[in-house]
């Protein structure tokens, strides 16, 4: 990945390891950007620092590179850097891009995040490892395991910290850095510091030094805005429309919600277009190999819900779409933000229906300027949306509802078609059968009418039976030697 140049300074300047500058450069890293200038020799000295920067701009190899220092300078001992992502997608890259630059040295990591077997994590953890990179609820369940020991822990990072707190992360946050070691260097990393995010860090840091880089709230300065207003049900054929005409070579469009998320896919690939999807229903196997395609290119769209929004680093994605108008800024910049990372440029294209009109403003009036709107030449605005289809209604039976006699319960077994339905009583069972045929008696095992209309003199016999069988009157009722237990039995607490 090519980064165009922040400034005079060198990556050798910075005070790194040959074999750092040496790898950064193997990366294609020409030079460090303005963030990785201002923080990596604050935390080489051994700083605690709270970070801002946009998206984008090179926060991960910020805490990594200094990171990695450390451990070099000293012989291993175990696990010693702890870094917590708020999302699987954004843990897994900072574990690779963690592998890319330790490559040639003796630091290992590894990542741990839900979704996957804990046992094969289990047997990792207990390995030679000194860089822990995990999501929060995945990390707290091998801490209460025992699966983990932070005791020699020397280095703190919380990623993305605005967006662990937004997704409710706080509390186990919280917990996890309760059993640290007090003495560690903490780094937070953000692309913006909301109070939320000051409090905390006055919490577990000591004299912190604040870097602010950019302006916050704002998206990179080379993405291109522009707005389509569309109906609703227009939305996925102007889109199709757009990916014919325009010649558009990555895209990655944004939805509101999963279940839109798998229809705008699958309209997508009913239209011939090789498309992913990633949301929160997807398995975490999907969602990596939904991601490798994408980046290796044999999926030209990604459709995806704001899981995808924050941390993913994905190389040449040339437009972000909105195919839903997100409901705040902050969304916003941090959508359109997965293009035109590191000062590349990029498009953003927002679909706009008229009751999205309002969310549209209000972004518009906070970040400060207005979106180019353009229309699609040779598109039909004017289409009426497809009829609705109404599913029809099973046909009434002529017949009445049967009537219930007291203490009855109806219930409709799932066995072969046709089977007819059970009757349970609160005395005795019987199972009906079809019309015409004689109907068993459960209990007895012989054919007779309905309990309730038996004739005397057969029940004196079935009392016969039952007494020979070891079951006289006095236990009939008592727990398990009723004279019906091997029926009711476990399905009393059902039908009761």
């Amino acid at each position: 990945m090519n980064t165009r140049l922040q400034s005079t300074v060198a990556w050798d300047d910075l005070g790194l390891a040959r074999q750092l500058v040496r790898a950064v450069r193997r990366l294609d890293f020409t030079a460090p950007t303005e963030v990785q200038v201002e923080a990596i020799p604050k935390i080489v000295s051994g700083r605690d620092v709270v970070v801002s920067a946009r998206t984008g701009s090179g926060k991960t190899a910020a805490f990594l590179l200094p990171i990695v220092q450390g451990l070099l300078e000293q012989p291993s001992r175990g696990l010693r850097a702890l870094i917590i992502s708020p999302t699987r997608e954004l843990a897994v890259q900072i574990e690779r891009m963690l592998y890319s630059i330790a490559k040639d040295t003796r630091v290992r990591g590894y990542v741990v995040y839900g979704g996957v077997s804990i046992s094969a994590q289990r047997h990792a953890l207990l390995g030679r490892l000194e860089v822990l990179v995990a999501t929060p609820g995945r990390l707290l369940d091998h801490v209460r395991r025992g699966n983990v020991n932070f005791d020699l822990l020397d280095y703190l990072v919380l990623d993305e910290a605005d967006r662990m707190l937004d997704m409710g992360f706080l509390p186990d946050v919280q917990t996890i850095i309760s059993i640290l070691p007090r003495r560690r260097q903490t780094l937070m990393f953000s692309a913006t510091i909301p109070r939320e995010v000051e409090q905390l860090a006055k919490q577990i840091m000591h004299d912190p030094v604040r870097i602010i880089v950019g302006k916050q709230d704002q998206p990179p300065e080379t993405i291109r805005h522009v707005v389509y207003q569309v109906p609703q049900h227009l939305k996925a054929r102007l889109l199709i429309a757009l990916l014919r005409q325009q010649g558009w070579k990555s895209v990655l469009v944004f939805t509101g919600t999963r279940w839109r998320a798998d229809q705008l896919a699958g309209e997508l690939t009913q239209a011939g277009l090789n498309v992913g999807v990633i949301h929160g229903d997807r398995s975490q196997n999907q969602r990596e190999a939904a991601l490798g395609r994408f980046r290796a290119g044999r999926h030209r769209i990604l459709v995806a819900t704001d899981v995808a929004a924050r941390g993913l680093d994905i190389s040449g994605i040339t437009h972000i779409v909105n195919f839903d108008v997100p409901d705040n800024p902050t969304s916003y910049i941090h959508r359109v933000g997965r293009t035109a990372r590191v000062e590349a440029s990029g498009e953003a294209v927002t679909l706009v229906s008229s009751h999205e009109s309002r969310d549209l403003k209000m972004i518009e009036q906070e970040l400060g300027y207005s979106f180019n709107r353009e229309r699609l030449s040779g598109f039909d605005y004017e289409a009426r949306p497809p009829p609705r289809r109404v599913q029809p209604r099973p046909e009434q039976a002529d017949r009445a509802p049967p009537q219930r006699r007291f203490g009855e319960t109806h219930s409709y077994s799932r066995g072969r078609e046709g089977r007819p339905p059970r009757r349970h009583y609160d005395s005795h069972h019987i199972r009906d059968q079809p019309q015409g045929g004689p109907q068993r008696n459960v209990r007895d095992n012989v054919s007779s009418p309905r309990r309730f209309e038996q004739p005397h003199d057969q029940e004196d016999r079935s009392e016969d039976r039952r007494r020979r069988e070891g079951y006289s009157a006095s236990r009939r009722k008592k727990g398990k030697h009723r004279w019906d237990w091997r029926v009711k039995g476990s399905r009393q607490g059902r039908f009761r």
